[in-house]
């Protein structure tokens, strides 16, 4: 995770940032790397950061302190966790894709069908489905052709054989055309087999390693289910520090 943006296949590169709020500590000393071609996903409970830390990488937010660097003329496609839809509007799906700047009508045709949702263009967007809508709303993130995608919770509302398409299909574009990927996601049982990193962040990155590090579904389900055991790793490998409720590290000891 110390590469640099000049360096080959390095989309953007974050060393030692930070970030406050009013006083309040949100992110500090993050280092992240993302590269072409890679899938990495972000966990951690509430008030983590990390919607905070992918505000960063879009250049939304400005770090407190650490440096960023991106590669020239970086692409980047954004997908939203959600989107508000005014149920009065008469807005297509074809249309809705239009709206990205996108006039190739080709082109908007061929993300729907890597998406696999072709039929959908001339359907009137309130009218999909929730599986369908995240859909929709990758493809529009696909529209600008991408070298990075940024995508919060895409799965959010999806059941779960839905899910188990949707990520194998981000995996597939990561693949195909050789863009990175930074995800938030609370579904790690699920992300695993498209996920090539995982990062653990709680203000500060935690742990991080390959997807068959992460202990079994019990404990990722205890790690957000329950806010008192915010000390059980998610990692077969174990922090060597813990937190208190807020997120502070409350004292270390050795492995």
């Amino acid at each position: 995770m110390q590469a640099t943006a000049s360096e080959n296949n390095v989309l953007i590169a974050i060393k030692s940032i930070s970030k406050s709020f009013a006083g309040r500590k949100v992110l500090e000393n993050i280092d992240l790397a993302i590269t072409r071609g890679r899938i990495v996903t972000l966990i951690g409970p509430n008030g983590a950061g990390k919607t905070t830390l992918v505000r960063i990488v879009l250049g939304l937010l400005q770090p407190d302190g650490g440096e960023i660097q991106r590669q020239a003329a970086l692409r980047i496609g954004y997908m939203p966790q959600k989107i508000q839809l005014e149920s009065t509007m008469p807005l297509s799906v074809f249309r809705f894709l239009q709206l990205s700047g996108c006039r190739d009508e080709s082109l908007v045709e061929a993300s729907l069908d890597l998406l696999r949702i072709l039929h959908l263009k001339q359907r009137q967007l309130v009218d999909v489905s929730g599986g369908e809508l995240q859909r929709v709303l990758l493809a529009r993130a696909l529209m600008p052709s991408p070298d990075l995608l940024v995508l919060d919770e895409p799965a959010q509302g999806v059941d779960l054989a839905g899910q188990a398409e949707l990520y194998e299909l981000i995996s597939e574009i990561s693949n195909s055309r050789g863009c990175g990927v930074l995800m938030i996601s609370h579904d790690l049982h699920l992300v695993m087999s498209a996920t090539d990193e995982v990062i653990c962040l709680n203000q500060h990155i935690c742990c991080h390693g390959k997807p068959e590090h992460v202990s079994n579904d019990p404990a990722y389900l205890d790690l957000f289910g329950t806010r008192a055991s915010q000390n059980i790793a998610v990692y077969t490998h174990h922090h060597n520090h813990e937190h208190d409720l807020t997120g502070k590290v409350t004292h270390s000891h050795d492995d």
